[in-house]
């Protein structure tokens, strides 16, 4: 038998950014929780709303089922005495399951092994309304708050207040202490347009009846209403509305009743980078923007009241008046920055710390100056530029705007580099050099700017290493980690041919360390930067023993690694593989065994005397000659094919061959052979890595 069930937690507004996210593991610990009571349920639908968390769960068992239970007991050798009487052990075993000590003697059965005493019964499974108290505390327990409240004379601690609770199953109001409010089946509206107290029927008609109480109660629905409604005004002016989905989902989390309404705002704003405009309309109003078919920004804006207002024009107007200032103070801050120049700007920087044991931000660009300078002949800038990039890429940091909207760094500094007259590559590398921001973001697109982000996340990474702060668990507040993932994508997208201890080296050289400091630093970025490969290609499906065959080798130039592992993950693919990499460990095996470290004789080929040994030979001898050009190349794809032609000769090899042999003098050649057949693997990885399991 099953019955629909009904939760809904009613709390003061809700953090706009987390709705989302709490409303998902709310469901999803409820759900566990019933999974766990072996309570069967079908259909579940998720709400969350301002004011507001709710689940509903259709068809959800209205008692857990019954439960077959086993008791073990003693051996009879250890429950019963010589005399059949009942041992201590049995005594203790028949109180424990309510046995008389006269049943005992009906309670054996064999394990499958030996006698032992056995109890068989059937536990009724618990009514559901009795877990709903325990299973619901335990699922609001579990979100992801990082800082619970307090409120009132209350001792429970929540995001926000608590207001009352809907708790509905089998038919009935369940009452039950939900962070200390008694659940009820009373429900409320919306704060302004509601009727107030909002009896709820049935967990079915939950959702219509918020509805003729003005809430949409289901996230999904508001956000749609909201997509549509914005692009609908947006067309009333031939315009178009970008719809941040981020943005959209913390407007969906203020409202409970959206009602979108388009503003506007005097044309001569538009003077200012559109940029400055779209933040501050964005980030401190939640505004959706407007653009034309060109991609120009409009002097129009739409807002999301929560109100269906009988004069919408008072709200337009309202929001009107509160958008002109900011913008006002957006286009004084431009003004006022384009009077000083970036690099007027650059002393200023000398005020701000970068970080304390590192100096200011003034000597930072310093740093990244010279190692853009440096770093320019391997990423093809001019190295005067680059230079020129470096000293300034910090200066708009300490200009009115940045300060005011802090996202619009870089951004800024490629507008006033124009103004001030800079080369038009260098002002574009002033704003690339914080990509990529974020995982799948965009990448440089230009020498100066590739060189300008490497040079840039490199001094942050060699310094911060460098004052022994490096990243631990969670916290990483230079965001080193994403800076090493940037590297690593700029790279191999811009195919630059760089060993990662040379770049670590340049960076490292501009910072006052004492040659053991400096070694150790060289060594814990190039560990931490490589590390970073092996999450790489395990979002990107490749095995951890690709990866494996390929970082055991100690290689460091990223574009080389790469080549690599594609190459090894191609090769996995070919029907001699699996052979070829089982060879390759029972050779690594014989070889670290029989040699050690030290090197076998060189190959005499007077002392090959079995066919299948001559034929290994030669076949290794042609493929060592056509290898070079393709190693030269970093062709690693077509020398892996062509070292899958080792497969029959070195089984045939395996197979007719003592490598053993009591001669040591055969003995050693045929080590000497393996060692060159082990060798033209290792060209390339490490294939013995590929064999699991051993």
């Amino acid at each position: 038998m099953s019955s629909d069930f009904l939760f809904e937690l009613g709390t003061e507004e809700l953090p706009p950014k987390a709705l989302l996210s709490l409303s998902d593991a709310l469901t999803s610990g409820l759900l566990k929780g019933f999974d766990s009571a072996n309570l069967a349920f079908g259909e579940v639908s998720s709400f969350a709303a301002p004011r507001r968390l709710a689940v509903l769960v259709r068809n959800l068992d209205v008692k857990a089922p019954d439960n077959d239970v086993v008791n073990w007991g003693p051996p009879t050798k250890v429950a019963f005495d010589s005399n059949g009487s009942p041992t201590k052990a049995a005594q203790a075993f028949a109180t424990k399951n309510n046995l008389a000590l006269s049943e005992l003697a009906s309670n054996v059965e064999h394990d499958g092994k030996q006698e032992k005493l056995c109890v068989r019964k059937t536990e009724a499974g618990k009514s559901t309304a009795s877990l709903l108290s325990e299973l619901i505390n335990a699922a609001l327990l579990g979100l992801p708050i990082a800082k619970r409240m307090s409120w009132g004379s209350s001792k429970e601690l929540f995001v926000r207040p608590v207001q009352w609770a809907v708790l509905l199953f089998d038919g009935k109001t369940c009452e039950e202490s939900i962070l200390g409010i008694t659940s009820s089946n009373v429900s409320q509206g919306h704060r302004f347009h509601g009727s107030g107290d909002i009896t709820i029927k049935t967990p079915r008609s939950y959702e219509q009846q918020l509805k003729d109480n003005f809430v949409i109660a289901c996230f999904a629905d508001r956000r749609d209403i909201i997509r549509k409604g914005v692009a609908s005004l947006a067309k009333t002016i031939n315009g178009s509305a970008v719809l941040d989905d981020a943005l959209l989902d913390e407007v969906c989390a203020l409202v409970e009743w959206p009602v979108p309404l388009m503003g506007r705002f005097d044309e001569h704003f538009l003077e200012v980078p559109s940029e400055a405009l779209i933040s501050s309309m964005r980030e401190h109003q939640k505004y959706f923007h407007l653009i034309d078919d060109n991609d120009q920004l409009l002097p129009a804006f739409i807002t999301v009241a929560n109100i269906e207002s009988s004069d919408t024009s008072q709200v337009i107007a309202g929001n009107e008046r509160v958008i002109r200032p900011r913008l006002a103070d957006a286009a004084f801050f431009y003004r006022n920055d384009r009077l000083v120049s970036l690099e007027q700007r650059r002393e200023s920087l000398k005020k701000v710390v970068f970080q304390d044991k590192l100096g200011s931000v003034f000597d930072k660009t310093v740093r990244v100056s010279c190692l853009c300078s440096q770093l320019a002949s391997f990423t093809g800038a001019d190295a005067t530029l680059a230079g020129r990039a470096g000293e300034l890429c910090k200066s708009d940091l300490v200009t009115d705007m940045v300060g005011e909207f802090a996202d619009l760094q870089g951004v800024m500094g490629r507008y006033y580099a124009v103004h001030d007259g800079e080369e038009q590559d260098v002002a574009e590398a002033l704003l690339q050099q914080y990509l990529p921001r974020f995982s799948g973001d965009k990448i440089p697109t230009n020498t100066l700017g590739t060189t300008l982000s490497l040079a840039d996340k490199l001094d942050t990474l060699v310094g911060i290493f460098s004052i022994g702060q490096p990243p631990s668990g969670s916290r990483d507040p230079f965001a080193l980690r994403r800076a090493s993932l940037g590297i690593l994508r700029i790279i191999l997208d811009r195919k630059i041919n760089i060993d990662l201890p040379v770049a670590i080296s340049l960076a490292a050289a501009n910072f006052s360390l004492e040659p053991s400091s400096l070694d150790k630093t060289c060594k814990q970025v190039l560990t931490y930067v490589l590390e970073r490969f092996r999450s790489w290609y395990r979002d990107e499906g490749v095995s951890a023993e690709v990866f494996l065959s390929v970082s055991t080798l100690g290689f460091t130039n990223p574009l080389d690694i790469d080549a690599r592992i594609k190459a090894v993950a191609q090769f996995c693919l070919l029907p001699e593989a699996d052979a070829l990499s089982s060879a390759n460990k029972r050779v690594s095996n014989i070889l670290a065994k029989q040699l050690g470290t030290r090197m076998p004789e060189p190959l005499t080929q007077a002392l090959l005397v079995e066919s299948a040994e001559k034929s290994l030979a030669h076949t290794i001898r042609a493929l060592e000659k056509s290898c070079k050009p393709l190693l030269a190349s970093r062709d690693y794809n077509t020398l892996l094919q062509d070292l899958s032609s080792l497969r029959a000769p070195v089984d045939r090899f395996f197979d007719e061959v003592l490598v053993m042999s009591d001669d040591t003098t055969l003995r050693e050649n045929r080590l000497s052979l393996l060692k060159r057949l082990r060798d033209l693997f290792l060209n390339v990885a490490d294939i013995s890595q590929l064999v699991t399991g051993k």
